[in-house]
């Protein structure tokens, strides 16, 4: 068992957990199918497949998100490069032991689609909101607070969502001005409820051997943060492993 195992075991002996796990993890992403569909795994005799969706923002930039969505929802219409899509699901996380490094990988699971016309306009506005997310969660590690060059305020957040069947997501989330100044002291085990969107972007991982690779990270910005329940602080609290990498 990994520490993020532990780490999950010790918080839910200590605090109290929702049996409601649609209502801890809920998306909606409006966007434009960018690559083909590739298969990823199979449980049960249920093939899943993974593309990306370019999701415009209100800027006019684009964040590319994978979805894993499974066969039984694409019978009808296939996933063509151009699609136009309307993506109800969750954000979700699992852990890649491709390496020897532990990465969680981040990815959008698909529980409904609806193929939209061509000549649909998906163009977003603040009356046609195209990426939202909202989750409901515990906060597993310290929230890291700074400031960027330029003087803005950020916080990073890795929240833990519960998921059906005794699972957890981890899902890393990143918080701006005064909800970053607010969440900067929040105890691990916190209980708290955010609304923002699933946002990609480029960063560059420097190797030992000197060489550096340009990768794409995956979190959720918040836009709206509150407790719903303060932290029951458990014992033998463990951090993550410095091996283990988010992605």
């Amino acid at each position: 068992m990994n520490k993020l195992q532990n780490r999950e075991t010790n918080l839910r002996e200590e605090i109290k957990l929702s049996t409601n796990y649609g209502d801890n993890n809920h998306l909606r992403l409006v966007g434009k199918v960018t690559s083909e569909k590739v298969f990823s795994h199979e449980i049960y005799g249920e093939k899943f497949y993974v593309f990306n969706l370019e999701v415009a923002r209100l800027s006019g930039m684009a964040d590319m998100i994978p979805v894993t969505v499974s066969e039984r929802l694409i019978t009808k219409q296939d996933l063509n490069i151009g699609t136009k899509v309307i993506i109800e699901g969750q954000f979700r996380s699992y852990n890649s032991y491709e390496t020897e490094r532990n990465r969680l990988v981040l990815t959008v699971f698909a529980k409904d689609i609806e193929f939209l016309p061509e000549d649909e306009d998906i163009t977003p506005s603040k009356d046609n909101v195209s990426n939202e997310v909202t989750l409901c969660g515990y906060i597993c590690k310290k929230p890291i607070y700074r400031k960027t060059p330029f003087g803005r305020e950020i916080a990073d957040v890795l929240l833990a969502v519960n998921r059906a069947y005794n699972k957890s997501d981890y899902i890393p989330c990143i918080c701006w001005g005064r909800n970053a100044r607010y969440c900067q002291d929040m105890e691990v085990g916190t209980e708290i409820k955010i609304v923002g969107r699933v946002q990609s972007r480029l960063y560059e991982k420097k190797h030992e051997d000197g060489t550096v690779e340009t990768r794409v990270a995956y979190e959720v910005s918040v836009s709206s943060l509150e407790i719903i329940e303060e932290a029951k602080k458990p014992e033998n609290q463990e951090n993550i492993e410095e091996n283990e990498e988010v992605i």
